[in-house]
């Protein structure tokens, strides 16, 4: 059993509904699961409206290569399409950190690359792993606006 965090993100169609159901079809995955609250956020790199964004905590016995091809499938069902680099997007999910685990490979970078530098990413991850020292990473990104949705 490997504790993971998962970052869920839309920003077309209802995106509130399409990150809540993606919580539920991730939550199959493992045998225990919490969700953060839900943000909005302007894109960060990217185009397109606001987006609504979480972090889930999930326990699995999925390997991580599983684990990804598992989010794919979930976001391909919720229509995602990957038309360019940052395109707005139905759903997206990302591997956020993977146990203790370091992977790079062609296909997956655990821990994600990005995430320290994204306030959608370090504000949420805080409501389900408050056991992380998340202090100087919040200050990094404070400045980012973002705004809670519940």
């Amino acid at each position: 059993m490997v504790t993971c965090f998962i970052a869920l993100g839309a920003n077309l169609g209802d995106a509130r509904a399409q990150v809540l159901q993606a919580a539920k079809d991730v939550a199959v995955l493992g045998t225990t699961s919490q969700l953060s609250k839900l943000y909005a956020s302007a894109p960060w790199q990217a185009d397109g409206p606001d987006y609504v964004n979480a972090v889930m905590r999930l326990d699995t016995h999925l390997n991580a290569p599983a684990l990804l091809v598992q989010l794919q499938a979930i976001e391909q069902q919720a229509g995602r399409v990957r038309s360019y680099t940052n395109a707005p997007r139905t759903l997206d999910l990302d591997v956020l950190l993977y146990g203790s685990a370091r992977i790079e490979s062609p296909l997956l970078t655990v821990p994600h690359p990005r995430m320290w530098e994204r306030v959608f990413v370090v504000l949420p991850l805080r409501d389900v792993a408050p056991e992380l020292n998340l202090i100087a990473q919040l200050k990094a990104v404070a400045a980012q606006p973002i705004t809670v949705l519940n």
